[in-house]
């Protein structure tokens, strides 16, 4: 089984005291079933560019994060996966934000499981396997 990482999975390492059961989680994932998006690595570049402390997280994100996890774009393959989902879930009055549907679809695409803190909202989508690490 292979899994799409969101943003608050990929950053929670990086802080003071991390989930110790996310980091055994982790150690226990081959790094071949490891990948986020290029949706989430702009979340969290924009992050970084908030935070008081840009330059280091910008750093740790480079030589940390980056090289240890397969990212996968925003293709046009993903990109017909989430025109349909955006239609069915506007179509059910529950739409989802455009960063999180792009994830989705992306997930959706590569048959990958999302790993998540924000569980919630993207049980919306049906068909997506989401799991919360982070519990």
């Amino acid at each position: 089984m292979s899994y799409l990482f969101d943003a608050d999975v990929l950053s929670n390492p990086l802080k003071k005291l991390p989930s110790r059961a996310l980091l055994q989680r982790l150690a226990r994932i081959p790094a071949d079933e490891q990948f986020t998006s290029t949706i989430t690595v702009g979340e969290m570049i924009y992050g970084a560019h908030k935070s008081t402390r840009t330059d280091q997280f910008i750093e740790q994100l480079n030589t940390k994060v980056w090289p240890k996890i397969h990212i996968l774009p925003f293709d046009e393959d993903a990109a017909q996966v989430y025109g349909r989902l955006r239609a069915h879930l506007e179509r059910q009055g529950t739409p989802l934000a455009e960063p999180d549907l792009r994830i989705a679809a992306i997930a959706l695409t590569h048959g990958l499981v999302l790993v998540t803190g924000n569980t919630g909202h993207f049980s919306r989508v049906s068909d997506l396997v989401v799991e919360n690490w982070l519990e």
